[in-house]
């Protein structure tokens, strides 16, 4: 995906970039190039790719489902800070709230925000078992979000905590696995939530299947979640 047919896609979206947007997103491309030389930021490079596969993938969250535009998204496991960043660079007064287990990612991230000029971008080097039983942190995000980082019974023990009450879980997924689903309902009704849907679409040129995971939070997460580090991946609530 070109440049100029990333701007046309979002276009098609209702979704006008700024020449001030559209630089922005070229120098992420340049920063993001520049920086996985020393540490690994992502597998993909090339300039199409990434525009299609992660800036494209990241924004199509917004007219996937109903966000608020000015709304606060907390993005667990963020990495080169997808979807998070460029949803940021689409709509400037969303609140970001970035949380990483990885420094250099997050050391990165601080260039980027700062080198963007983008402003209401919150960095945090943690772990999400931890910054989740924080009490500023809890149940504080209209939104959180999870991109492909692990399944989804365990995102679900991560992410949950942090969303408000009404508020959304979205778990950004390559393909559907109806079994990643069934496996993680116990999880999702006892951390608080309600799965409503699955919203899949296609990505342009590639017709790669991506499959966006709507889950509601109904009810309070009960405190002990989640489990101390590391303990969600190793004993997943099933």
């Amino acid at each position: 995906m070109l440049a100029e047919e990333f701007q046309q896609k979002l276009y098609q979206h209702h979704i006008e970039l700024s020449q001030k947007q559209i630089q922005q997103f070229e120098h992420y491309y340049k920063l993001l190039i520049e920086w996985n030389q020393n540490i690994n930021l992502t597998a993909i490079t090339d300039k199409n790719e990434v525009y299609l596969k992660h800036f494209y993938d990241s924004v199509a969250l917004a007219f996937s489902v109903n966000l608020d535009k000015k709304a606060s998204i907390c993005d667990i496991g963020s990495g080169a800070g997808f979807p998070s960043i460029p949803l940021k660079i689409v709509f400037p007064e969303l609140k970001i709230t970035i949380v990483d287990s990885l420094n250099k990612r997050i050391n990165f991230l601080h260039t980027l925000v700062k080198e963007l000029g983008l402003t209401e971008v919150y960095l945090f080097h943690d772990r999400a078992e931890n910054f989740g039983q924080d009490l500023k942190n809890r149940a504080s995000y209209d939104y959180v979000t999870a991109r492909a980082v692990a399944r989804l019974d365990v995102l679900c023990e991560l992410c949950l905590p942090l969303v408000k009450k009404n508020g959304y879980f979205y778990a950004l997924k390559a393909a559907k696995s109806q079994e990643e689903l069934t496996e993680a309902q116990k999880a999702i009704a006892i951390l608080g939530g309600k799965f409503i849907e699955d919203k899949q679409l296609i990505l342009p040129n590639t017709q790669d299947e991506r499959n966006i995971l709507v889950i509601e939070k109904t009810k309070e997460t009960p405190k002990k979640y989640p489990r101390k580090p590391g303990l969600p991946n190793k004993k997943p609530i099933r």
